[in-house]
């Protein structure tokens, strides 16, 4: 059989009918857009990039049938077939960027849906391939070179994708680099995926595996059979909230208690920045015939109520790390983490008193801020707050307010590239900030003839122009200021004052962005004891930009 189980044929998807297996290899020919939902709804496709990628075609079919003979298509119809889709499978986020992105291009024509489709189709092999290769390096990376015994979850392979897979491409991955003892393949219960697909793939792929029901593996992991877990996801939330098959939760709980690594595998296309938690993910519900009972034979007795979720949500902190085809995205802890571990240095230091200053890293569409009237002295990785860069609104209801400056860090992360924002208040750069600043406009302190410089991330390390911002009372006046600056000087350092107000770093991680503003306040205390005033005033010279 061909490698990739998506393959569109003039018109027609064909795809393998994975009900079938693995006693049957049967193909599938979707010609219309009744067929495509169908097979979606039945799980003849499924797994999140597949079905992504499958709607899309959807949406192709769709074109072509809402395209006059003369030439006219008909937009709002395919639109429309284009929500039907969307709605069949509604926790898996591929679903609907899939189609979504073929329905943008369909406003070109049906010929533009289908190339953007075949690209996405393309695309989905080398990402799956980067992703699984990515991870399979995490693995030797906290496991070393020993031969791994590695356990996985429902199917990732080949047939949830379009080829290659994600957590069994990882598996394909160390096996092929002789870094793969055995594969510990659970059910996953109640429509067994694991035992019908990915043991058929694993044994396809010459992969030794053993199957499990899934109520054996914490107890696998007990008895020493389990050096680490592997998994794909349905969808990923900004702060590294996973949503999987249903038995994904309860790996990760058994993972955490027994030490083991607990991998996700994923595309980029799986993350879902503008979603803020776990907790907003629509969890899909089954048929209970798929509990009460197996191959039309009942297992319970008549009219027994049945609980049947489709997939469950595994928190954050349980997660070791999501590995797609950009690399390691979300390590233990998480970027929440990583701020609370930065606050509190920097509080330590004194910059960041009580509950001033704040920090942010940017997650796609999205960025992680520390939330409002919080010490820094006690933060923690849930006290962040995920909101929008497009407006600095949060992305849902959230247990903390966002930093009353988000609208400050906001405006870098759209005028910049900036990877993280770090605002503190260090005494010595803090002062000659207020010293240099005036109520009502913007000025410039110039700094020059100091080797430290050029760790401001400057073009031309011999001299520096920090801008400093009035400190309005409503600070997204400030953030506006500050936007129309980084606009019209787009090549300005990544650092700012705000008078009376601290000062503002950037870069391309958040240790860069703390750096930054360490070498700042070391060239501001430079600058001060020094003493060298006469030289002080034509290196720190106040240049008027131009009033707001």
């Amino acid at each position: 059989m061909d490698d990739s189980s998506l393959i569109w044929d003039d018109g027609v998807l064909l795809t393998i009918d994975q009900r079938g297996l693995p006693h049957e290899a049967r193909r599938l020919r979707l010609g219309t857009v009744d067929e495509i939902i169908e097979a979606i709804a039945t799980l003849a496709i499924r797994g999140a990039p597949a079905i992504g990628i499958a709607g899309a075609f959807g949406v192709v079919i769709a074109a072509r049938a809402h395209t006059a003979a003369d030439g006219v298509l008909d937009l709002a119809a395919v639109e429309a077939e284009a929500a039907r889709i969307i709605a069949v499978r509604p926790t898996a986020v591929n679903l609907a960027w899939a189609v979504r992105r073929a329905t943008a291009a369909a406003a070109r024509g049906a010929d533009a849906a289908l190339a953007e489709t075949l690209d996405m189709l393309a695309e989905d092999g080398r990402v799956n391939r980067a992703a699984a290769t990515n991870a399979a390096d995490l693995v030797r990376e906290l496991l070393g070179d020993r031969p791994v015994r590695a356990l996985t979850h429902c199917n990732t392979g080949r047939l949830a994708t379009s080829a290659f897979g994600t957590a069994i491409g990882a598996l394909r991955v160390l096996f092929e680099r002789g870094a793969l003892a055995e594969v510990l393949v659970d059910e996953t219960r109640p429509l067994l995926q694991g035992a019908r697909l990915t043991a058929w793939e694993l044994a396809e792929a010459g992969i030794p595996h053993r199957l499990t029901i899934d109520s054996a593996a914490a107890w696998a992991m007990a008895t020493g059979q389990v050096d680490c877990v592997l998994v794909g996801a349905d969808r990923i939330t900004a702060n590294g909230d996973v949503a999987n098959k249903i038995g994904t939760y309860m790996l990760a709980l058994a993972a955490r208690h027994h030490g083991i690594p607990f991998i996700v595998v994923a595309p980029e296309s799986t993350r879902d920045t503008a979603m803020a938690t776990g907790a907003q993910i629509v969890v899909e519900r089954r048929g209970a015939a798929e509990v009460s009972g197996f191959a039309g034979v009942a297992t319970a007795p008549a009219g027994t109520e049945v609980f049947n979720p489709a997939f469950d949500v595994t928190p954050a902190a349980l997660v070791t790390a999501i590995v797609t085809e950009a690399g390691v995205v979300y390590r233990e802890g998480g970027a929440g983490a990583a701020i609370a571990e930065v606050a509190r240095e920097l509080y330590r230091n004194g910059w960041m008193p009580g509950t001033a200053g704040n920090i942010s890293v940017r997650q796609g569409d999205s960025a992680l801020i520390t939330g409002s009237g919080l010490s820094k002295g006690e933060l923690g990785a849930a006290d962040m707050v995920t909101v929008r860069v497009a407006d600095s609104a949060p992305v849902s209801a959230q247990a903390r307010r966002p930093s009353a400056e988000t609208t400050i860090h906001t405006a870098v992360y759209r005028r910049t590239d900036a990877a993280a924002v770090v605002h503190v208040h260090p005494p010595y750069a803090t002062t000659l900030c207020t010293l240099a600043g005036e109520p009502d406009r913007v000025t410039t302190v110039r700094i020059g003839d100091y080797e430290l410089i050029k760790g401001l991330g400057v073009a031309d390390p011999s001299v520096i122009d920090i801008p400093i911002f009035p400190n309005w009372r409503e600070v997204a006046r400030i953030g506006a200021d500050v936007e129309r600056y980084l606009t019209e000087y787009p090549y300005a350092p990544p650092v700012f004052g705000i008078a009376g107000h601290g000062v503002t770093t950037w870069g391309d991680t958040l240790a860069q962005a703390r750096d930054r503003a360490e070498c700042l306040e070391a060239l501001c205390e430079l600058v001060t004891r020094t003493g060298r005033r006469g030289a002080f005033a034509a290196e720190a010279e106040l240049v008027e930009i131009g009033r707001l």
